[in-house]
């Protein structure tokens, strides 16, 4: 069941990844949030989960699938500035500060970010099904 509980690993990094480009791709015209500040871009961080036990021939940490370490900012803390005097957020000069989220490199991420979660699906079938043969062959000895 290993191979499966790798898969998952996968799954819940890559969902979560699809979650944080969603949210950079709905707060492309947010000139402020909740908190005044300008929105900056989003990045998951994420890498190998190390299991605490050590493997008994190599000696090192044996990885234990993927994790999230964290969400970052990215991007230009300045955003991109667009001259609109009527906008209720524009400055003394009449320029609007938006976000500077690169919705093309986001979609481009998100393509990428799906097809590593099907990857993982399709890892995860093809483990049960190795694991329901070979509960098959058990039945038969």
């Amino acid at each position: 069941m290993r191979a499966m509980d790798i898969s998952r690993t996968g799954l819940d990094v890559e969902w979560r990844r699809l979650e944080i480009i969603a949210e950079n791709l709905a707060n492309v015209a947010t000139t402020r949030t909740a908190s005044g500040q300008l929105y900056r871009a989003q990045r998951l961080v994420s890498g190998p989960r190390f299991a605490e036990a050590l493997t008994g021939t190599a000696g090192g940490p044996s990885v234990d699938g993927v994790a999230v370490y964290g969400v970052e900012p990215t991007g230009e803390a300045g955003g991109r500035r667009v001259y609109e005097p009527g906008h209720p957020d524009a400055d003394a000069s009449g320029f609007v500060t938006y976000p500077s989220v690169d919705t093309v490199s986001e979609m481009a991420l998100m393509a990428r970010t799906a097809r590593a979660y099907e990857a993982n699906i399709v890892a995860m079938n093809a483990a049960r099904q190795m694991y329901a043969k070979a509960m098959e062959l058990g039945k038969r000895s």
